[in-house]
């Protein structure tokens, strides 16, 4: 056709990566050997820079250990971790994703054993426009990292945006783990490995507003007693969410409506607490935990998700 001129093919280095569909743009780029290649923005095509030049916020690398072998075929692997074609053996059975709104550290596990790393960093974009490709991007990369592995699980912790826009490229078996595992000086790989021999928490994927339902459809609060529920029915291991009766006796308070998420009860299962002046209300939420200490990991994550939103009780 007149007036169009293709894109370039990509380097022989790259096309390997560009197979499984990426688009290059938004500040994501690949170290190859002596170049970085970046996408230019809104281009499905790689530019090479030298090494001295590039933006050491915009790069993917690869850290120690450099090689690894398959572990079934010998084969030699272009990244420790990846799933061997040759003899269609995994070399990581879980993934772990810390992320950072400018980037994202991969681990990759075998058994206990920490086989890999890979580090993805993206520059942030101040346009709001421009902000929502380059997060859809930069969680592509980060899931185009995680499928070449072929893992059962995945943890994922850390910034709520790029981990959920990842998770939702994403097929696998999928674990948020929660700030608890801050508890662990943030050694949220440590935390992982001391808890691999637990069953992962089911994840849900029926849509938010088919998550609540109930006798009582009546919430506190107007807009934000929807914000609020609609906050908790977005987490992936919250079940069901059954608004309860509103209770007008509480004592009076002019911060406007208040959300806490409450001790998880034996089952796993916890309270969404919503106060609005003097009223009250008592939501009860159904989560995918089988037992108190894997609910209070779900109860954890869930006042934070609400902290975020502006309507954390104290």
């Amino acid at each position: 056709m007149s007036g169009l001129t293709a894109p370039p093919p990509p380097p022989a280095e790259l096309r390997g990566r560009l197979a499984s569909g990426a688009v290059w743009g938004q500040g994501c780029a690949v170290i190859v050997g002596s170049a970085r290649f970046v996408g230019n923005r809104g281009l499905t095509r790689a530019t090479p820079v030298p090494l001295a030049s590039r933006n050491e916020r915009a790069y993917t690398d690869t850290a120690s250990p450099s090689r690894m072998d398959c572990r079934r075929c010998g084969t030699p692997l272009e990244k420790p971790g990846d799933y061997c074609l040759v003899c269609n053996t995994a070399n990581a059975d879980a993934v772990v994703a810390e992320f950072d709104v400018d980037r994202a550290e991969l681990t990759m596990l075998a058994e206990d054993e920490v086989v890999g790393h890979t580090t993805i960093t993206t520059r942030p974009e101040r346009d709001e426009q421009l902000t929502a490709v380059q997060l859809r991007n930069f969680a592509g990369r980060v899931a185009d990292e995680i499928r070449r592995k072929r893992p059962d699980t995945v943890y994922a912790a850390g910034d709520r945006d790029p981990l959920r826009e990842a998770r939702a490229q994403l097929h696998h078996e999928f674990y948020r783990v929660p700030e608890a595992g801050d508890d662990d000086d943030g050694d949220v790989v440590g935390w992982v490995l001391d808890r691999r021999g637990d069953r992962a928490l089911e994840v849900v994927e029926t849509p938010p507003r088919e998550k609540i339902g109930g006798a009582h459809s009546t919430l506190i609060g107007g807009r934000k007693g929807r914000k609020a529920v609609s906050t908790v029915a977005d987490h992936p291991h919250v079940k069901k969410i059954v608004p309860g009766p509103i209770d007008a006796g509480g004592t009076g308070s002019r911060t406007g409506l208040r959300a806490k998420a409450t001790r998880a009860g034996t089952n796993g299962n916890v309270r969404l607490l919503l106060r609005d002046g003097s009223s009250v209300q008592e939501n009860r939420i159904v989560t995918t935990a089988m037992d108190r200490e894997t609910g209070e990991r779900v109860r954890a994550d869930l006042n934070d998700a609400l902290a975020e939103a502006g309507l954390r009780e104290e």
